[in-house]
């Protein structure tokens, strides 16, 4: 029982998100487009009931995109995506293999292509290495989730996803000052008019993580 209330706590807040898209082929980035909306609107729209259900169709989904885009790093950065928007909503041990697949599916789209989504796999890999459990209970580790993490702000330092993420990773270690600074440029981001549904679902995130660390300050 205290293992499952453990999870529940930690795929309550794993909710990842991939950047805009400038590089990949355009049949690949119109068949994800709709996972990105569809994950948008499960995530942030949907009441926490409803959400199991819908990810695992949605999961579906993007497993299909995947099997029609062989080897396309972002059909596979998106089906990791969905799928741990899958473990949240499920919860408990039964999503401890989601968040596995979702980490194989990162690694061979950073094998892919390191740079796609504006470096979105290395802000996925950093954000499920930083809230899921350590040995021996999963693969956490504080230390690869800081490095995937910077990784992903060299690539794309103004982004919205890279700062909150890094900032909220920043905020559970303590660093609480170095975590409003990033959560200020997370806020600041360039808006990306093809994802403005996240843009907006991300900024209410930000903006309950800056009053929660505002008041550790």
């Amino acid at each position: 029982m205290l293992k499952r209330h453990l999870l529940n706590i930690v795929f309550a807040s794993l909710v990842l998100a991939a950047g805009s898209a400038h590089a990949a082929e355009p049949r690949t980035l119109d068949a994800v487009a709709p996972l990105q909306h569809e994950w948008a609107k499960t995530t942030y729209l949907l009441p926490p009931g409803q959400q199991e259900a819908a990810f695992k169709t949605l999961a579906d989904k993007a497993a299909q995109v995947s099997q029609a885009n062989p080897g396309k790093a972002e059909s596979l950065i998106w089906e990791a995506i969905i799928l741990s928007g899958y473990a949240k909503a499920k919860g408990g041990l039964g999503a401890l293999d989601l968040v596995s697949k979702a980490r194989d599916l990162l690694l061979q789209a950073e094998k892919a292509d390191p740079n796609a989504l504006d470096g979105s796999v290395y802000t996925s890999l950093g954000s499920l290495y930083y809230k899921v459990p350590g040995w021996p209970i999963s693969f956490g580790s504080k230390q690869k989730a800081r490095e995937y993490l910077e990784k992903a702000l060299k690539i794309n330092p103004t982004g919205i996803d890279p700062n909150y993420f890094y900032g909220d990773f920043l905020a559970e270690q303590g660093e609480y000052a170095k975590a409003m600074e990033h959560f200020k440029r997370a806020l600041n981001a360039p808006p990306r008019p093809e994802r403005a549904d996240a843009d907006t679902g991300r900024r209410k995130d930000i903006t309950e993580a800056m009053e929660k660390t505002r008041r550790q300050l």
